[in-house]
């Protein structure tokens, strides 16, 4: 265990830093593109059974986004802390936190799935469903919400082990639900005849098959951390570290289904086949997304353990080399699905011409908009990783909700379903020059501490 701990710290504070992203970001990079590939079938295998049921896993999006965000409150905000705590070479604290997170994030988690699980109606509702999409949506979400404690789970492990270098255990964990969910897709929905149960059924066995995965790893004492209950402490220390950096990105999920819920009633006058399409662009656009979060994860901590152990020059380095490599993607991403967005809506539009004609003119506009994508979540994260809560939390909330809620307010109403397609691409291109001003005035401070070190 002790050498499986000198190489994680090497890998974090020493290795090269283009060896140590990919070492870092590979992995996790390849567990989202699974989970994005898992995204695009659940879509294509729903498609077949007509909008009304595409519609409700558009719906039910923003739903996740909230459980999600829930997890995320302590996984990234204790991941953050654990990060700058192992750069300070101080472990014993680092796996307090460890516990502490795990245990609290899935008891909120639990408290959160009730509630929504005793309003559930009114919830979807007010995520957009209308009357042809509720009943889909309601056996959906009946199915899925008891087993979402799991998912809550999973995505704390999952920040967890990426803090202390074990991304290998993250993809992993991501894989095996994903690739559970893409077999049990066909099976359960055609096969068995289940339709959108089905869909919901395979989506919560391929929960329970990532937790195995994460569970296998506590147990088999190759972690850094314990993850004992006795070691869990929710003392005003650990609660502040940890909530300071876990609400900007609770509070980054729940503006995110806010504006997917603004979407989807903006929407909702241009009928069900709208939400049905914007949802289809959505996971079509998640590839390049989660593969840019994946790496994202892998450059956090080390950010983290940098600024912990106070070696600007490794920082600079590492942040400079995250935005190049990333916005080089997003600009290849987003031209690849601009050149292909026809024969790619084609594959889910089930030969409907209007879903065809509304998704490749929003798959055109938010893939032109992918490029500013990279550089602004690089440096969303980056404010996160040095504990910059403040800076963090505000630009947690820039991109989806300072930008883009006014403009899916105001522009349907001067542009109709374009000024829907459109609000988010808008909204991006904003947020980045927010991102890039802030970033500038970061990279300043740290040079003046550098020089006062």
């Amino acid at each position: 265990m002790i050498r499986n701990q000198s190489q994680k710290i090497e890998l974090l504070g020493h290795a090269p830093v283009r060896r140590a992203l990919l070492a870092m970001g590979l992995p996790t990079m390849i567990g989202m593109v699974i989970m994005a590939l898992y995204n695009l079938a659940d879509a294509y295998f729903v498609a077949g059974l007509g909008t009304g049921p595409m519609g409700a896993i558009s719906v039910l999006f923003p739903l996740s986004q909230i459980v999600v965000g829930v997890a995320l409150l302590f996984g990234t905000g204790a991941a953050s802390y654990i990060a700058r705590l192992l750069g300070r070479d101080d472990t014993r604290h680092a796996n307090q936190v460890a516990s502490t997170a795990l245990y609290g994030g899935v008891l909120a988690g639990a408290i959160v799935i009730g509630l929504v699980m005793m309003f559930m109606t009114d919830v979807l509702r007010m995520c957009g469903a209308t009357d042809g999409i509720m009943p889909y949506a309601i056996t959906y979400t009946a199915i899925y919400l008891p087993f979402a404690i799991f998912g809550i789970f999973n995505v704390t492990m999952n920040n967890i082990a990426t803090s202390e270098g074990a991304t290998r255990v993250s993809m992993l964990g991501m894989v095996a639900g994903a690739i559970a969910n893409i077999i049990l897709d066909p099976i359960l929905i055609y096969g068995a005849d289940m339709g959108i149960a089905g869909a919901a059924i395979a989506t919560a066995v391929g929960m329970m098959m990532s937790s195995a995965i994460y569970l296998r790893y506590m147990f088999s004492h190759k972690s850094i951390f314990t993850f004992r209950p006795r070691d869990c402490r929710f003392n005003r220390e650990n609660m502040v570290e940890i909530l300071k950096i876990g609400i900007p990105t609770l509070v980054a999920s729940v503006l995110t289904a806010t504006s997917v819920t603004l979407t989807n009633r903006a929407a909702a006058p241009f009928g069900d086949v709208a939400i049905a399409a914007l949802g289809t662009v959505l996971r079509i656009l998640a590839i390049g997304a989660l593969m840019v979060f994946g790496f994202i994860k892998g450059f956090q901590p080390i950010a983290g353990f940098s600024y912990g152990a106070r070696n600007f020059d490794r920082l600079r380095d590492v942040t400079r080399t995250a935005i190049r490599w990333t916005t080089a993607f997003c600009a290849v991403t987003g031209a690849v699905l601009i050149a292909l967005r026809t024969p790619i809506m084609a594959q889910f539009a089930a030969g409907d011409a209007q879903m065809m004609a509304i998704g490749t003119a929003a798959l055109t506009a938010h893939a032109a908009a992918l490029v500013t994508f990279g550089f602004y979540t690089v440096c969303s994260c980056l404010f996160l990783a040095l504990g910059r809560a403040r800076a963090g939390l505000f630009l947690g909330i820039c991109r989806q909700g300072i930008c883009l809620i006014p403009a899916i307010i105001i522009m349907p109403t001067i542009w109709g379903l374009n000024g829907v397609l459109y609000a988010q691409p808008v909204a991006d291109l904003i947020a980045c020059v927010i991102a890039g001003i802030m970033t500038w005035r970061l990279q300043r401070d740290l040079r003046a501490m550098r020089a006062g070190k």
